[in-house]
């Protein structure tokens, strides 16, 4: 099983390929699209002006391009935002076309009628299906074939079962098959998220719920307000933790910077989602890429989190321990401290 790994800027790629990625994911915005529809019309469902998320000019992806061509670790671009305007589809293809000049030739796709335009515009790429289209069974991936998908990238609620009867009830072989493996678990399935991912407020599916039965005769006001008011009271409690920590002076440092140590321990594996103790399951169901979600995500954070899934695969390439496999990852690789943030 191949890493796939998510890219913010191109200044990443380098570190990702070092800490093991087999292939990247980046977002690309180019300069006429934001002067024309702006940052809330986006090209791939991230809203983000602000800070490394996008790559925004076409001169980067040269470079990046020169960098692919020396690592020979490959670069995905997506463009699977839910649907666009019919107006945009030519700038958008346009776009694809440049990309394609420069030598990039996979694009990660939601939007069905995209798909079809490029292939009426007879514009020759790969195409992954992206898990913002909401892949759920053999039946629509049996449609999806007719589009000539080379990969299929199933969305965070496919079951491992789900995955398993989509990957051997397929008829057209020789495909390749991704899933969710850290970061970034949502309780929304992405096709159906209306949610914006912008600079400005904290993203709709970062905000805890909780579920419960109500019984519609005793219906309380006054007990939801109280719950309003402790949910932010908590939310306030947060951020005035965090903030007195990143504040603390480390009495070495005049400066009050952090100490190594310090940052060493705000890393936590999975802790916004993981699938490693089912990394068996996959591999056995026909997935052949790990999606390990990080754009916006800090470059160490994301050294770190492949680091772990590339001994985590060797670990399961080690016959000896793999009768043993998820018994050991929590112990050994997880040292017993699950996130319990599990996507499957």
């Amino acid at each position: 099983m191949k890493i796939v790994a998510g890219m913010g800027c191109i200044d990443d790629y380098i570190k990702l390929v070092k800490a093991g990625a087999d292939e990247v994911f980046c977002g690309y915005v180019s300069y006429e699209w934001n002067k024309k529809y702006g940052s809330l019309f986006p090209l791939n469902r991230r809203e983000v002006l602000y800070y490394n998320i996008q790559i925004s000019s076409l001169e980067d992806m040269k470079i990046l391009k020169k960098m692919v061509d020396f690592y020979k670790v490959p670069v995905n671009i997506t463009f699977n935002y839910l649907y666009y305007l019919e107006e945009q589809y030519e700038m958008i293809a346009n776009i694809i076309k440049d990309l394609i000049n420069i030598g990039f030739n996979d694009f990660i796709v939601a939007d069905i009628a995209l798909i079809l335009y490029l292939k009426e515009r007879n514009i020759k790429c790969s195409i992954h299906l992206s898990g913002e289209c909401a892949e759920l069974n053999r039946l629509s991936i049996e449609f999806f074939n007719k589009l000539n998908i080379s990969r299929y990238i199933f969305h965070r609620k496919n079951t491992i079962e789900d995955m398993k009867s989509c990957i051997r009830s397929n008829e057209v072989k020789n495909l390749e098959y991704e899933a969710f493996i850290l970061n970034e678990r949502c309780h929304y399935t992405g096709a159906f998220c209306s949610s914006l991912h912008c600079d400005e407020m904290i993203h709709l599916c970062k905000v805890p719920y909780e579920l419960l039965r109500i019984d519609k005769n005793e219906i309380s006001f006054c007990e939801v307000d109280k719950r309003i008011e402790s949910y932010y009271k908590a939310i306030d409690d947060k951020d005035k933790e965090e903030f007195d920590i990143e504040n603390q002076f480390d009495p070495e440092n005049e400066y009050g910077s952090e100490s190594e140590e310090g940052m060493e321990g705000s890393y936590f594996i999975g802790e916004t989602g993981c699938g490693l103790c089912s990394l068996k399951k996959l591999k056995k169901a026909g997935i052949t890429h790990l999606k390990v979600v990080g754009r916006g995500n800090s470059i160490e954070n994301m050294e770190k989190d492949i680091k772990s899934l590339k001994k985590a695969i060797a670990i399961l390439d080690n016959t000896e321990i793999s009768e043993t496999y998820e018994e050991y990852i929590k112990n050994k690789l997880l040292d017993g401290k699950c996130s319990g943030q599990c996507y499957y």
